[in-house]
This record gives structure tokens, C-alpha cells and sequence, in this order.
């Protein structure tokens, strides 16, 4: 019998892997998790992690990427199928950047898989500053723009 604990294997489900990890943490150490700068726990083997990254319209900061235009620009577009190929860069582009780092040990911020976008809020109210950042003020085709994203399964199909 393998002293390989359930979380390692990967053979396994990710429920069940996830449940052992878990099970293993103290209370300190989860806690410790919900931050956006998650700190490692070598005892488990749980390299650090950062959270904050961005990929409004391209991946941002962390060296050199493809820029697109705000969000709002891009759904005065009104094509789906542009938004999704946008995206579609957007996410090679950063899980490229992503593996690059993870080759160089380098788990700082700007340099995770997790990124804060795209930005669903309806734009309401101009005293906001930031409706730049949204797909605009109609719900269909804010639907519409963001869904072309989010509707499709990884990989386009």
C-alpha cells in the first residue's frame, strides 16, 4: 500500500483529493488560503499562490501581452464570435505566461491562473468611473457579449 496521500493522487477524483487536502489543514492554514496573497504550507507541500491578476482586455502587467480594447469597445461590436476570439488570446496568452512562471518557481503577484475578468456589472450610474470596464448599460447584450465567453466549453467547442 502507497503512503501517497489521497491529495496526490492523481487518479482519484478531484472531490476526493480536495476533501483529504482540506482535512489535513488546520484552521490557521485555510484561513491563510482566503487571502489573495496565499502564503505556502510546505508541510503539504502547497506552493504560494497570488490571486490578483487581470485580463480585462488582454493580460495585464507581468511582461509583454496583446492588448485589445476596453470591454465597451469591444461590445459596441455587437460579434459574439470576435468577443470569444479575443478571449480565446486572452486565455492562451495567460496560461502561456502562467506555465512560464510556474517554470521559474515564481509565484508573485500579477503571475497566477486566476484573473479578475471580464467585469458582468451592468454600467448604471456615470458617477461610477469605471463603466469603461462593463460591456454597457443593456442586459441582452451585455448577456450577449460576456455569454460568447462563458457559454462555450475551454477550447472553443
Amino acid at each position: 500500500m502507497s503512503d501517497m496521500p489521497a491529495y496526490k493522487n492523481e487518479s482519484l477524483k478531484f472531490e476526493e483529493r480536495a476533501r483529504d487536502l482540506v482535512s489535513r489543514m488546520t484552521l490557521e492554514e485555510k484561513a491563510s488560503q482566503t487571502r489573495y496573497n496565499s502564503p505556502a504550507i510546505p508541510r503539504l507541500g502547497i506552493p504560494s499562490y497570488n490571486w490578483w491578476n487581470e485580463a480585462l482586455h488582454g493580460v495585464a502587467r507581468a511582461g509583454v501581452a496583446t492588448m485589445f480594447p476596453q470591454a465597451i469597445g469591444m461590445a459596441s461590436t455587437f460579434d459574439e464570435e470576435l468577443i470569444f476570439r479575443v478571449a480565446d488570446v486572452i486565455s492562451t496568452e495567460g496560461r502561456a505566461k502562467y506555465h512560464e512562471f510556474q517554470r521559474q518557481n515564481d509565484n508573485g503577484i500579477y503571475k497566477g491562473l486566476t484573473f479578475w475578468s471580464p467585469n458582468i456589472n451592468i454600467f448604471r450610474d456615470p458617477r461610477w468611473g469605471r463603466g469603461h470596464e462593463t460591456y454597457g448599460e443593456d442586459p441582452l447584450s451585455d448577456r450577449q457579449a460576456w455569454g460568447s465567453i462563458y457559454q462555450r466549453p475551454s477550447g472553443g467547442g
